[in-house]
């Protein structure tokens, strides 16, 4: 019926699933990218350097050039024209077309201020950019920097593997009967010629890995999560946050159930498919 799990179920796996697919891609391209040397640019102590020089510089003028409104507004301030000022529309147009000889023209100066308060903002977040990056490079070349770039370029292998076989499956509409780590083994056995008990370490492996899978997909989403609420959230808005966060959760939490199956042996699958209906 309408009002069966299975029916709820997949209504809920559909919107859980696209939730995931887009995390899992984010995750895909921003880790390797973060933590592999390969997409370092190369900075130097001479590049960080320089770009400081031109960001003092550029707080050097802009504070020259508020030296010098400020110095125009005293000296209109001791001539009385502060408060000797014509007012009404007249008073605006003859204020405008009509300047006092040896003052500085306020309004230019003030867009020129503004351009070079922008100009440093920019500057500032480059330079920013350049210690971050070379921070990264220096990480790198510790014994964790290494550890990770490796895990980098092992996920992204995996990752383009894992979107191949993906592909086969859907374009040929088949459902893998051996889970990864079983097959993992099974190969390396059969090429290393070691005894070894398949069935019985590939059920331990088997459940670890589900287990890291779950703990590090559900850290990563709230993490992402939380971050994302603490920018659009509000005094006003944060009961309805808590709510859409338990939902986003919920979802996330069931299709995670749907697409772990895949890493499980299919003795043990079957428990799953059983509870959630045959999806």
């Amino acid at each position: 019926g309408i009002l069966s799990i299975e029916q709820l179920i997949s209504r809920v796996g559909v919107i859980g699933v696209t939730l995931m697919a887009l995390l899992s891609g984010f995750g895909a391209v921003n880790c390797p990218y973060t933590y592999m040397s390969y997409f370092l640019r190369n900075v130097t102590d001479a590049d960080i350097l320089a770009l400081e020089r031109r960001l003092l510089q550029t707080m050097d003028m802009i504070v020259s050039k508020k030296k010098r409104i400020a110095v125009a507004h005293r000296t209109m301030f001791q001539r009385g024209e502060v408060h000797n000022r014509p007012t009404g529309f007249w008073g605006m147009i003859k204020s405008v077309t009509t300047s006092v000889p040896g003052t500085e023209n306020l309004s230019l100066i003030q867009q020129e201020v503004d351009a070079l308060e922008e100009l440093s903002r920019q500057l500032f977040l480059e330079t920013a950019d350049l210690h971050a990056t070379k921070e990264r490079i220096e990480y790198s070349k510790t014994f964790q920097g290494k550890y990770f770039n490796f895990l980098g370029y092992f996920f992204s292998i995996y990752c383009v593997w894992k979107i191949f076989m993906a592909t086969i499956n859907i374009v040929f509409d088949r459902v893998g009967k051996t889970d990864p780590v079983t097959r993992g083994i099974e190969i390396t056995v059969n090429y290393l010629g070691i005894q070894f008990d398949v069935k019985f370490w590939s059920q331990h492996i088997s459940f670890i890995l589900v287990g890291i899978i779950i703990v590090t997909s559900i850290r990563g989403l709230l993490i992402t999560l939380t971050k994302f609420f603490y920018a659009i959230s509000s005094s006003k808005s944060s009961n309805v946050i808590v709510l859409l966060l338990a939902q986003i959760m919920g979802m996330y939490f069931v299709s995670s159930v749907l697409l772990i199956r895949m890493s499980m042996p299919p003795e043990y699958r079957t428990i799953i498919t059983e509870v959630l209906g045959e999806l």
